[in-house]
């Protein structure tokens, strides 16, 4: 089997990748990650997947790179990405307590041997439960939740904001579409189930 990079630091993507039980190795994409609200969000996300992919192509020149990357679409609309800092983690939570937010999640497998490369997207809706101010303050004073679209940790304490979830692959809100994966995997000759 050809080797597998999967370009990220996320423990959670990370994690998720160890379900699939294939050898592979992780690694920092050199890439900046930027958040265009004029582009759709399925587009946006697999755009931001293969460049994290494509960005260790020179790293790795014989491998299948795989990409993920997520945003979320507010009321009105627009994609959002990663707080960054408690202060922006709250006003995040604070706009999307009481209300339906959908979550897209990229997926992209780069073969840097050929140049060739598929992507797709999955997408997720939660409903957050209506909070207090002091409930979203107190979440993210624990959970910390400020490189996470949407500023939560559904995998976490973040379960606890939820109203209602819906779609179908859960680990799309987690930041690693595995159902997605594993049809671009076996396009590109690797069986999960062999």
């Amino acid at each position: 089997m050809r080797q597998l990079i999967l370009a990220s630091t996320s423990p959670y993507r990370l994690q998720l990748m160890r379900q699939l039980q294939l050898p592979f190795i992780t690694a920092a994409p050199p890439f900046k990650e930027t958040i265009d609200p004029a582009v759709s969000p399925e587009l946006l996300v697999r755009h931001l997947s293969l460049g994290k992919a494509q960005s260790l192509a020179e790293r790795y020149p014989n491998a299948l790179i795989v990409g993920s990357d997520q945003v979320f679409v507010d009321q009105r609309g627009r994609a959002v990405g990663k707080p960054g800092n408690e202060e922006a983690a709250i006003a995040q939570l604070q706009q999307m307590a009481g209300r339906t937010h959908t979550f897209f999640t990229g997926i992209a497998v780069f073969d840097s041997a050929s140049g060739s490369y598929q992507t797709d997207y999955s997408s997720f809706s939660v409903t957050l439960r209506k909070l207090s101010d002091e409930q979203i303050t107190d979440y993210v004073k624990r959970e910390k939740p400020f490189e996470c679209a949407g500023a939560f940790k559904v995998e976490g304490l973040g379960i606890a904001l939820m109203e209602k979830m819906e779609g179908d692959d859960y680990n799309t809100l987690i930041g690693l579409p595995l159902i997605k994966l594993v049809t671009l995997l076996q396009q590109n000759g690797v069986e999960v189930l062999a």
